[in-house]
């Protein structure tokens, strides 16, 4: 066993960077049948990315969104509409989605700015990550004539991979928009049933 010492704290954090240690090894021990867990890809983001810098998740995002549409514009050299909207069904405006981007009514766009962890995760499995699963969902129960959605990802702290998309397409998808569709609308139905008791 070798023993590094450091007198820094921040040297100290750096030496670990990359390095399976107690604190993760949780993150990376799998069950017999299940996937790789996060601790697997922050291995190897923390390998090739640049580190973080401490800013909060959701507000990197917020501010990455529209540099990710714009090279999924360049990319695809597809005219994108950024427009501010929400989507709403024709029969229930109560079932809604706000798009990041569009291209008419037949083509949406999703930027995903995560961690550079979670980026990597996608770049490998090519899956769109579960948590976003109902989200994709979302857009082809509320837009009937949407026919594919691009889920884009960017971390330009990855400088070999920053940027990749993931194409969902209806017809992979279509089974569980009816699934969810008739579910929300049943949902609804309750909801208002309950308000219009509480109210009336």
């Amino acid at each position: 066993m070798k023993t590094l010492k450091f007198v820094d704290r921040e040297k100290w954090l750096e030496a670990r960077r990359g390095k399976i240690t107690g604190t993760r090894l949780k993150d990376l021990i799998v069950k017999r049948g299940t996937g790789r867990k996060i601790g697997f890809y922050e291995l190897i983001a923390e390998r090739i990315a640049v580190a973080p810098d401490g800013e909060k998740a959701v507000e990197r995002g917020a501010r990455l969104e529209d540099d990710a549409i714009a090279r999924f514009a360049k990319e695809t050299k597809k005219k994108v509409d950024t427009s501010l909207v929400i989507w709403t069904r024709d029969d229930n405006e109560n079932i809604a989605v706000s798009p990041d981007a569009f291209v008419g009514k037949k083509e949406a766009v999703e930027a995903k700015c995560l961690s550079s962890a979670l980026h990597i995760k996608a770049w490998l499995t090519q899956a769109v990550p579960d948590e976003y699963e109902d989200q994709v969902h979302q857009y082809f129960i509320v837009n009937d004539d949407l026919e594919t959605l691009h889920l884009v990802f960017y971390d330009p702290r990855i400088p070999v991979k920053d940027y990749f998309s993931i194409t969902v397409n209806r017809e992979d998808v279509q089974e569980k928009v009816d699934e969810y569709l008739a579910y929300e609308k049943q949902v609804l139905e309750e909801v208002e049933r309950i308000v219009n008791e509480l109210t009336y």
